[in-house]
């Protein structure tokens, strides 16, 4: 098999952000295959095939490009931020591993891109500087009360916390529930960051309390960050830091 298959992150939305490793893979692509505001991301270029698909067609994306790449082509998966995290690598391996067998001979690699995570806690600061946990608000693929257990549980070790896809239209009140979850295991002041679109023209940083949080402070482009007992905030000139002291007590 002369084809291969590359699933790469494109970072939070900067161009800056994209990595060397990513970028060579997309000049090298003949074929680029992801959700479409992911896909019109890449620009088009004599030789590339650009393949979009609706958010919900991971699977189905997954096998169209296993597929292509069997057939000799190039192909980029994309996400945004890290493919690894709440992204289509995860997918890919799934269609993989249920698919044909001849499938796992493709040469197959996973290319990290800045995760939403990381880009927002570094405008923010250092709020992730000690252990923390990540977890996805959306109950797409899972049941709510894991949701809320894992919340409960996060809460109680005293981890910060980042949350992805905190709030969207077909969910408006799961974001409302979370933050009554940490209201009944957290202090009022517990710090909150809400990043928004980082590292785009609309980005916006909001640092807050636990007591003063409202759910619509968040949206699908937010990333929030909830930091643990530890985190602290520096007043300064301009827009605060927020940050967690590498050790703990």
């Amino acid at each position: 098999m002369s084809g291969w298959l590359k699933i790469v992150g494109l970072g939070p939305g900067a161009d800056a952000m994209i990595t060397p490793e990513v970028s060579a893979a997309l000049l090298e692509a003949t074929d680029v295959v992801g959700y479409v505001p992911y896909v019109n991301r890449v620009a088009p270029r004599a030789g590339l095939t650009r393949h979009g698909s609706d958010n919900r067609e991971e699977i189905r994306r997954a096998d169209h490009a296993l597929r292509m790449a069997r057939e000799g082509r190039r192909v980029v998966v994309v996400s945004s931020g890290d493919p690894g995290v709440f992204a289509m690598a995860s997918a890919v391996f799934e269609a993989l591993e249920a698919g044909d067998k001849d499938l796992r001979a493709l040469d197959i690699q996973v290319l990290p891109g800045i995760s939403a995570m990381l880009a927002a806690s570094a405008r923010a600061g250092a709020p992730l500087g000690h252990d923390f946990c990540c977890i996805n608000l959306s109950d797409n693929l899972k049941p709510w009360a894991l949701i809320e257990k894992r919340l409960r549980l996060a809460a109680e070790a005293d981890f910060a916390m980042a949350f992805y896809n905190p709030r969207s239209k077909s969910r408006p009140i799961g974001f409302e529930r979370t933050l009554d979850v940490l209201r009944e295991a957290c202090e009022p002041e517990r710090l909150i960051v809400f990043a928004r679109a980082v590292s785009t023209p609309e980005e916006s940083i909001n640092v807050t309390t636990l007591k003063d949080a409202t759910p619509d402070m968040a949206d699908m482009r937010t990333l929030v960050i909830v930091g643990s007992r530890q985190t602290r905030l520096i007043e300064r000139d301009g827009a605060p830091l927020v940050y967690t002291p590498r050790s703990a007590v």
